[in-house]
């Protein structure tokens, strides 16, 4: 139905999403030996086999990605992070899409998580219209 309406009339270029992702990294260091036939090979535990995590908030349009910001190791979105963020995203956008920042019929599309919700957001996104 979506496809069908952006055929009649374009409205993708209007939207400006993001979304937040745990990202688990970790860059152990395997050391392989070959072992001749009979020989018993060595074996190593894995060292901490949950490695660690960094949260990615990321927003994007039709055309990429517009703003992205990895958090620091265990920090999590509140809603004054995520404010901080969205004007963090409307200079990216001013910078990077000045045709979409200037327009009145712009789409910011997240989801309904408390820090996206939250007072000081709403005030903020208020504010940009």
């Amino acid at each position: 139905m979506l496809l069908a309406r952006h055929k009649r009339k374009s409205f993708l270029h209007r939207i400006v999403t993001g979304d937040e992702k745990w990202i688990h990294y970790d860059n152990p260091k395997k050391r392989k030996s070959w072992r001749p036939p009979g020989h018993a090979s060595t074996s190593t535990a894995k060292p901490n086999i949950h490695g660690k995590k960094l949260m990615l908030c990321i927003w994007w349009d039709q055309l990429g990605v517009v703003y992205y910001e990895l958090l620091k190791p265990n920090e999590i979105i509140t809603g004054a992070l995520y404010r901080t963020q969205l004007m963090k995203l409307s200079r990216a956008l001013k910078e990077k899409r000045a045709h979409y920042y200037s327009r009145h019929d712009k789409i910011l599309l997240h989801d309904n998580a408390r820090p996206h919700v939250a007072a000081s957001v709403k005030t903020y996104l208020k504010t940009l219209k």
